[in-house]
């Protein structure tokens, strides 16, 4: 074997987005394409060599080649071992306990979360720190200016490793270490949550649960944990086997794209719990019988309960929410006396206030919560955190969510999705917010006025880093508020997303449609954004 050195010249479009570099699978395939991003990883970083990598994926089309191609290029730059998800298969939460219980040096997960599989779908490469998390913005910026200079890269000459058992093999000088992260996962998850209460719920004959893989990435996680530790019956997991396509279906946990999920818990014989999870293991929704929990009001409830979960019971250093995210937690956080954090959108913003011990708990209304146990959001994780509140209270689903409004009151919240417009369209609508903001402030839309308006920005209270631009906040006298930003996740056009949210303290109230609650602010967005003009769409793609 031998270490080879390929020229190249670089591609003009290998900026990483909230999490990471995501584009077609067509365009990954392209000759050097994988190749510069992964060599732009290695030249940016400081004392790689001899060091521990973690390497996986969610199993989409092209992960095994790409985890051939980058054990190849890991070996030809000097890393000194890596670990590797048996079968290429690693879940976004499990490859942060693997770096963390290894104390790696950083790990590679190669995944575009709740993007489309297949050939003609999505794929994605994203780079972990150390603390298990998402690089931070100064790591990606490095990369991202190794990519617009790179001229060559490294990789060794050497046929494929075999990806399929537990096992080591020597790749030149390079260890590599084949390991089933179901296991580590599993203790950890052991360690935080009662496992025997959960257990005992689940095998009293009056509780039934229904966990969707959506064949992604948590099928063996979730029968190993449910099915197996737990003792629920087999057929308790559905789509349960990851598949390169994700069967054909858009690993989104959403009420639109989890769809046959939300049909069971919503039928005459539905079970008393609901869960699903994304691509990559990272995201969550939560259902009752017919009932859906909004992750905003998930987050909410899982803090205000928290001291009835084992790993959770001397209470919370604090909590964090991205901006979009409800100011539902923030009264729960208000009564326990702790701080709340409002973040950009992107795990990696938590990550500083959960190393520095100033959050325990972390929440995206993109069905996205965890805790300081690892870096990363954990969607089995806060199923098991639910079922530890439910095992507990003796309650059902929504119960706890109605009596969790009447302490604290609801936060009506609803984002509406309008994915894959024309860029051109989305910026222009942008702009025309944008230059609105002199003249919105003080103006009346029937019952509400505005308070202010602006371009949200963040102080890294920890290191004291800004961030920009993260997304237009219309903020009515009442809190009420429409927030209008950019998804960075899509691969195609621009995914606009609008988010509705009005404070309902009055609990005869509570109960009204959701859409209904916030249709005079809907009417509202339409009237400031001309939504249906610039994105030529009379509706949006999804509305959670």
């Amino acid at each position: 074997m031998s270490i080879i050195t390929i020229k190249t010249q670089p591609f003009n479009d290998q900026k990483p987005g909230t999490s990471g570099l995501r584009k077609g699978v067509t365009v990954f395939q392209q000759p050097h394409y994988l190749e510069n991003f992964v060599q732009s990883i290695f030249n940016s970083l400081e004392g790689l060599t001899g060091k521990t990598l973690v390497l996986g994926g969610d199993g989409r089309y092209y992960n095994r080649e790409a985890i051939q191609i980058i054990l190849k290029m890991a070996a030809a730059n000097g890393v000194g071992r890596i670990l590797v998800g048996l079968k290429g298969i690693l879940s976004t939460p499990a490859a942060s306990v693997m770096i963390r219980k290894n104390q790696a040096y950083g790990g590679i997960i190669l995944s575009a979360s709740h993007n489309p599989g297949g050939i003609n779908g999505d794929f994605g490469i994203k780079y972990n720190i150390s603390n298990g998390g998402p690089a931070p913005e100064k790591v990606t910026e490095a990369i991202f200016a190794q990519t617009k200079s790179i001229t060559q890269y490294q990789i060794l000459e050497s046929g494929d490793i075999n990806l399929d058992h537990v096992s080591s093999f020597k790749l030149g000088t390079m260890d590599v270490e084949v390991i089933d992260s179901v296991i580590p996962y599993l203790e950890l998850m052991e360690s935080l949550f009662d496992f025997d209460l959960i257990k005992n719920m689940l095998l009293n004959g009056n509780f039934t649960m229904c966990m969707d893989s959506l064949h992604a990435v948590t099928g063996p996680y979730a029968k190993a944990i449910f099915e197996g530790k737990l003792g629920a019956k087999t057929g308790t997991v559905i789509n349960g086997v990851p598949l390169e396509d994700f069967g054909g279906g858009h690993p989104d946990p959403n009420l639109v794209y989890a769809k046959s999920l939300v049909d069971v818990l919503f039928s005459d014989n539905a079970p008393d719990f609901g869960a699903a999870s994304d691509g990559d293991g990272d995201r969550n929704m939560i259902l009752g019988r017919n009932f859906f929990v909004n992750p905003s009001d998930s987050l909410a409830v899982m803090t205000a309960n928290a001291h009835l979960v084992k790993g959770y019971k001397e209470g919370l250093k604090g909590v964090a929410r991205s901006m979009p995210t409800s100011g539902a937690v923030d009264r729960v956080a208000t009564k326990l006396g702790i701080n709340c954090y409002e973040t950009p959108t992107g795990w990696k913003f938590f990550g500083n206030l959960l190393d520095a011990d100033k959050a325990t708990i972390c929440g995206e209304e993109s069905f996205g919560t965890s805790s300081n146990h690892i870096r990363e959001k954990d969607g089995l994780w806060a199923v098991l955190f639910w079922l530890n509140i439910l095992a507990v209270r003796g309650e059902s689903v929504e119960q706890i969510v109605k009596s969790h409004w009447q302490e604290y009151g609801r936060n009506f919240y609803s984002r509406h999705d309008y994915e894959e417009v024309a860029t051109e369209g989305a910026n222009e609508l942008v702009n025309h917010v944008n230059s609105q903001f002199e003249t919105l402030k003080g103006k009346q839309f029937g019952n509400y006025t505005v308070a202010y308006v602006d371009n949200f920005s963040y102080t890294d209270p920890v290191d004291g880093s800004i961030t920009t631009n993260q997304g237009i906040r219309i903020v009515f006298t009442d809190n009420s508020r429409i927030i209008i930003r950019l998804s960075g996740t899509g691969t195609k056009g621009a995914t606009l997303r609008v988010y509705l949210e009005s404070y309902e303290p009055d609990v005869s109230k509570q109960n009204l449609d959701t859409q209904e609650a916030l249709g005079e602010l809907i009417t509202i967005a339409e009237e400031i954004a001309h939504i249906k003009k610039f994105t030529r769409r009379d509706v949006p793609t999804v509305i959670t």
